[in-house]
């Protein structure tokens, strides 16, 4: 049985509890035994806001050990794994700390506030033998899984352009210090752009204009252009400054040689050239599920986190780094 520390209970850390007690529900190797949070006590009695729902409102958490500081909890806790869901600046120190305690590390997105340190956190991982996942949990998200199917097999030809988006109002607290999230273009952002890294490789250079709207966020509106060889036609952009009743979105279109692929209100619709369109089936499960059951899977059984390595997830942050580059010089070509 894989014993988990979970060290942050924000939105994503409760979405991360969520799918714990569900994987243990359908037996699973895997249970969660502490949560570390160091405002756990007011944490434990209030809400968390974020994109998507959480379980509940308000959790029970009798049955699991509290803790407010991160030493007490590894030194009373024999845990085979932590999951890291706190601001992205903390992210390096502490997943190195873990890895070099024998402790394989769930990590959010994004991998680090640098890529400097994401090499880093991979090489520790790497020297020390212990599993470290990301959670760029797109590529466990069914409608981009179903996208990535249709480019690798070449059902519907060779990609000839694409478009990513993704969009809300302005999140809350630490997220709006650019020191700590690095704004819209790094933690949100960062979802798209992986999935361009994801399904085509790292581009040979990125343009990127973005503007910052709400002071010391960073940059909170980006959009950018991803060139390639081949000269297929692809753009991500995102904004979380959409409020009001707007709610949250994340959409894509990309056409192919032999057809298109739109997804939006939940639904991937395949628009074939030469044959009438459907929707594709897929499961209802989200990412954050499918991760972690992977991530369970791997150490379980003693393979490696192939789909999302944490070296793919530090090219990512590389990608990202290039673009802000670019953004910072009014949408330069920046070459990576």
């Amino acid at each position: 049985m894989l014993k988990v520390g979970l060290i942050g209970f924000g939105f994503m850390g409760r979405m991360h509890f969520d799918n714990y007690v569900r994987l243990a529900a359908e037996g699973a190797p895997v249970q969660l035994v502490a949560i570390c949070d160091l405002l756990i006590e007011e944490l434990k009695e209030g809400k968390a806001s974020g994109n998507i729902a959480t379980e509940q409102d308000v959790y029970d958490l009798a049955p699991y050990r509290l803790y407010d500081n991160i030493a007490a909890m590894l030194e009373n806790e024999e845990l085979d794994i932590v999951d890291i869901t706190l601001p992205t600046n903390l992210h390096a120190d502490l997943t190195c700390m873990l890895l070099e305690r024998g402790i394989h590390v769930m990590c959010e997105k994004p991998v680090a506030g640098s890529s400097e340190d994401g090499w880093r956190m991979a090489n520790t991982a790497e020297r020390t033998g212990k599993t470290l996942m990301i959670g760029q949990c797109l590529r466990f998200w069914p409608a981009y899984e179903y996208l990535k199917a249709c480019v690798e097999d070449g059902r519907y030809g060779a990609v000839t352009g694409g478009y990513f988006f993704r969009g809300s109002g302005a999140p809350k607290g630490w997220f709006l210090d650019g020191s700590k999230s690095g704004g819209c273009l790094v933690d949100m952002h960062i979802h798209d752009a992986d999935m361009v890294h994801w399904l085509f490789g790292k581009p040979e250079k990125v343009s990127t204009i973005a503007r910052n709207v709400i002071p010391g966020s960073g940059y909170d509106v980006v959009s950018t252009h991803y060139i390639y060889p081949d000269g297929k036609v692809l753009n991500a952009q995102a904004d979380w400054t959409l409020e009001g009743d707007y709610g949250f979105s994340m959409t894509y279109r990309v056409n192919f040689e032999g057809g298109n692929l739109v997804f939006e209100n939940g639904q991937v619709k395949v628009n074939p050239n030469d044959a009438p369109s459907f929707i594709a089936e897929l499961s209802d499960d989200m990412g954050y599920y499918r991760e972690l059951k992977y991530f369970i899977e791997s150490i379980h059984n003693g393979k490696p986190v192939s789909i999302c390595a944490p070296e793919s997830a530090v090219g990512t942050l590389e990608i990202i780094e290039a673009e802000l580059r670019s953004a910072n010089e009014g949408g330069t070509l920046v070459s990576l």
